[in-house]
């Protein structure tokens, strides 16, 4: 296992590999290239503000030792499991055990008959997921359908992309609304710290973050029964996707297990009664 040092650090934090890993790998794996960024940018708030609450005893990044790495494909990293020591001149410690995946897109599609009056919030159905989740033990767990952003995409083309594969709809880009965009700011203007325009399910061991995107759309009532129990997912990935429909009134409910489900639900309501979003 080999020892570098983080660029640009002063001063140094040595970075502990795995056997299996290289550090032009980690370099340029994007969630591990986003965490470091918003974590150092975070920790140097503390000296250039007197009033941070750290300002007297700041803490500091000192080292990351890599513990284990998943592979997608082949050499490309998928997942890494570090553990980072934050910890101040007074040998206080922050929990620095992190699990790196990056982020992910999450989205809400609501259909509407189209019989009803535009603009009525009456009878707004939203599209669930019900697939095998093993980390959380469920072979049928009812999610906002939902994927991982790869290399290259952007959020509103991995968003795109996994309404496709996970429901058959083809949605332009043009014609998604980034909720999180929307509703959340990039600075937070109470500490100045940069994080990303999403929702973080599991902050306290994971980086991951959720854009939430927003579709609606109006359909002939009678289609409204072709979604419900659909199968649908990239069977080739092992994808076993049904697809459910709820009323809009219920989703806090019926997805109330999905943390993306219950942020989408309370942004669309959010922005709704701001009058930042309108019906399709």
């Amino acid at each position: 296992m080999s020892t570098f040092d983080l660029p640009g650090t002063s001063p140094p934090v040595p970075i502990q590999l795995t056997s299996d890993l290289s550090q032009d790998q980690l370099l340029s794996f994007p969630a591990f290239k986003h965490w470091t960024s918003t974590l150092q940018h975070s920790l140097s708030l503390q000296t250039a503000d007197q009033k941070h609450t750290f300002h007297n005893a700041p803490y500091i990044l000192r080292r990351i030792q890599i513990q284990s790495v998943d592979f997608f494909g082949g050499e490309r990293v998928g997942f890494i499991k570090l553990k980072a020591e934050v910890s101040n001149d007074n040998g206080e410690k922050l929990p620095g055990s992190v699990f790196l995946r990056g982020g992910s897109v999450g989205m809400m599609v609501i259909l509407q008959p189209d019989d009803i009056p535009i603009g009525s919030e009456t009878e707004k159905y939203v599209l669930l997921t019900l697939q095998p989740r093993i980390p959380a033990g469920s072979l049928s767990l009812a999610e906002l359908p939902a994927g991982m952003i790869d290399d290259s995409g952007t959020f509103s083309g991995a968003a795109a992309k996994e309404i496709q594969e996970e429901t058959g709809l083809n949605i332009p880009q043009s014609e998604l609304l980034d909720l999180t965009a929307l509703g959340l700011p990039s600075t937070n203007e109470r500490t100045g710290e940069i994080l990303q325009r999403g929702v973080y399910p599991s902050p306290g061991g994971c980086d991951e973050f959720v854009p939430i995107f927003l579709h609606q759309k109006r359909v002939p009532r009678r289609s409204l029964k072709d979604w419900q129990g659909k199968l649908t997912g990239l069977r080739e990935e092992g994808e076993k996707i049904t697809l459910k429909l709820v009323r809009l009134d219920d989703l806090w409910r019926e997805g109330g297990r999905d943390g993306k489900a219950l942020a989408g639900w309370a942004l669309y309501e959010g922005l709704r009664k701001e009058g930042k979003i309108k019906g399709p």
